[in-house]
């Protein structure tokens, strides 16, 4: 069962969106949707897609086809609700697809739940056509990297592995690894990097929202662009 089935977690984490609190509209929707290529066309697969936004938006944008994969019957319930939407639900680390029948896969803010995240990029380039780009946000490692969350302390970075927080309930699972192991992943099962990107907030943006002053400290989030190589 996914956390986000957990009505105490769901409850917690859908109020955290409503009230703005959150990083989503303020840093990780504008830096991801930067990182797009024009969708117009395509055929898209967003993993870990939630309640749906990302490939509301992409599909409004004139995509072929777009496919959001979660394994939250929760958060599905809510996304099923945009028609424009094909959706699965499915455990995105074991989801996987006929060879070169996807253009372009996303995923927003679900990868470091993936324990074997160079299988899944395996998969991933065996699902893209020639030149299909592979476009994700995570957690940024120095976010995952300490064993105890403490302000910009950083703990055993070169560790790589499991890390259980609390995060609205106690024992969320999540999977921590180096800035260069996640780009060394992607070279080696033939992606070529396009763009990285570690977005914060503007000054105006802190004035308007001072919970996001933290963020101009440390980076909260890790966004990259790769393309398979033909």
């Amino acid at each position: 069962m996914s956390v986000y089935d957990d009505p105490v977690f769901l409850a917690g984490y859908r109020g955290l969106r409503r009230d703005g609190l959150g990083l989503n509209s303020a840093l990780e929707i504008p830096a991801l949707t930067a990182m797009l290529p024009p969708v117009g066309g395509l055929r898209v697969v967003d993993l870990g897609c939630g309640e749906g936004e990302l490939a509301v938006r992409i599909a409004a944008a004139g995509a072929a086809s777009v496919t959001g994969v979660d394994l939250s019957a929760s958060m599905l319930s809510r996304a099923r609700e945009h028609v424009s939407v094909r959706y699965v639900q499915a455990d995105i680390a074991d989801f996987d697809l006929p060879a070169g029948s996807v253009d372009l896969v996303v995923s927003s803010l679900a990868l470091h739940y993936v324990e074997d995240f160079d299988g899944l990029v395996a998969r991933i380039a065996r699902w893209l056509s020639a030149g299909g780009r592979f476009v994700f946000s995570i957690e940024h490692p120095v976010i995952t990297a300490p064993l105890e969350a403490a302000d910009l302390v950083i703990d055993d970075y070169f560790d790589e592995g499991l890390r259980q927080r609390s995060w609205f309930v106690d024992g969320v699972q999540k999977y921590h690894r180096t800035v260069s192991s996640l780009l060394m992943t992607l070279c080696s099962r033939g992606f070529s990097l396009l763009a990285v990107d570690e977005p914060q907030p503007t000054a105006t943006q802190v004035e308007s929202h001072p919970h996001l002053a933290i963020h101009r400290r440390r980076p909260a989030l890790l966004l990259v662009a790769a393309a398979r190589v033909a």
